[in-house]
């Protein structure tokens, strides 16, 4: 398998969902100490959530989701269809790819970053993979696809507080992983959405099938909201401001077409940057 085929499997445009929460969290944990953010660790795990991290969570998805994929005009043309032949080398790729840089988080991090390296590969991993495969279980297919993004920026927290000796505000830590938690359980869920009907005729359950489309868009209009409010205290009016886009883009998903939607949805990694640029920023100035 070539290096072309591996860097479209694993989506380029989706990097900045690992590569977002990784740097806010050093923000946000380095305060004024910018020259952390050149440490040799910080550019390694950089570099870790880019290519390795992603294909990874893609390869693995792509791999168990043939069956599914298959029937799903969004997997043969916006992304990529692997093909079970494939499947071996993808496998072997992906070890080679992601081993040395466990091996170096073996070696040189503390027991709570590496825990939470490891709840990252736990979850990104068993999301698709068997025996858990969390993606055909309603609910706790949002919940494993929303825990590996927010294990990220744990981790990435986690890694800048024993860097810089930092005092650890489990509170902070706790108030920012649920905010994390209900906006990326929302992007996940409203993600299936335009899934539906590939799912169902693959007979694959998932929170948008179960829900289906109205009560998955309420679903993720309420948790967009609730992730509002509890960044309020530390982003002001800018956690508002982005609530209310988020919002008004679920509104304009209500009533729409299945291919009216997919449109909607094809922006989301723009509007998802152009948010994280903001959050990025609001914290840096503040």
């Amino acid at each position: 398998m070539n290096i072309k085929r591996t860097i479209a499997i694993s989506r380029p445009r989706f990097w900045i969902y690992e590569i977002g929460p990784y740097i806010v969290a050093i923000v946000a944990a380095a305060q004024n100490n910018h020259l952390v953010w050149l440490a040799p660790t910080v550019i390694i795990f950089f570099i870790f959530f880019t290519y390795p991290a992603n294909i990874y969570i893609y390869g693995i998805n792509d791999a168990y989701d043939y069956e599914t994929d298959k029937l799903n005009p969004k997997k043969v043309s916006y992304e990529s269809l692997v093909l079970p032949l494939e499947r071996k080398s993808l496998f072997t790729h992906i070890a080679l790819v992601c081993a040395p840089f466990l091996i170096y988080g073996l070696l040189s991090l503390s027991i709570t970053s590496l825990l939470f390296l490891c709840l990252f590969f736990f979850f990104a991993g068993f999301y698709s993979a068997p025996p858990i495969r969390a993606k055909a279980r309603p609910f706790l297919d949002s919940i494993f696809s929303a825990s590996h993004y927010v294990m990220t920026g744990a981790f990435s927290y986690l890694l800048i507080i024993d860097m810089t000796n930092s005092t650890l505000s489990w509170s902070t830590l706790g108030i920012c992983i649920v905010a994390g938690m209900a906006w990326a359980i929302s992007m996940h869920a409203y993600s299936a959405v335009p899934d539906i009907k590939a799912d169902r005729d693959a007979k694959l359950e998932t929170i948008a099938t179960r829900l289906e489309k109205k009560k998955t868009i309420y679903l993720c209009t309420l948790l967009y909201s609730l992730s509002a409010i509890f960044t309020f205290p530390f982003l002001g009016i800018i956690s508002i401001a982005l609530g209310l886009m988020y919002v008004y883009f679920m509104y304009l998903s209500l009533n729409t077409t299945s291919e009216e939607l997919f449109k909607i949805y094809t922006y989301f990694p723009k509007i998802n940057t152009l948010a994280g640029m903001i959050v990025f920023f609001t914290i840096l100035l503040s």
